[in-house]
């Protein structure tokens, strides 16, 4: 198992972590900061193991924020409806 697997691993459990402990907004600034870390983590294991496993570590990842990513679709699409 290669060092950007078990980083991407540890990012899963901090993830989980993160999102027992009570929060007043939410969760979304934990959000902000596991999206800030995720993203480059997503462009290393991707580098280091290929596309398969990249894609493999986008859906764990979107799995755990998918708030975030159903905000940004509807975002998305009222920007093209106008």
């Amino acid at each position: 198992m290669t060092l950007s697997l078990i980083a991407a691993l540890l990012w899963l459990v901090l993830a989980n972590l993160l999102a027992m402990l009570p929060s007043r907004d939410n969760h979304w600034r934990r959000a902000y900061f596991l999206i800030a870390v995720g993203v480059p983590l997503l462009g290393w294991v991707t580098y280091e193991n290929g596309p398969v496993a990249g894609i493999l570590a986008l859906a764990a990842g979107v799995s755990i924020l998918r708030w975030p990513v159903i905000h940004l679709g509807r975002w998305a699409r009222r920007r093209i409806r106008g």
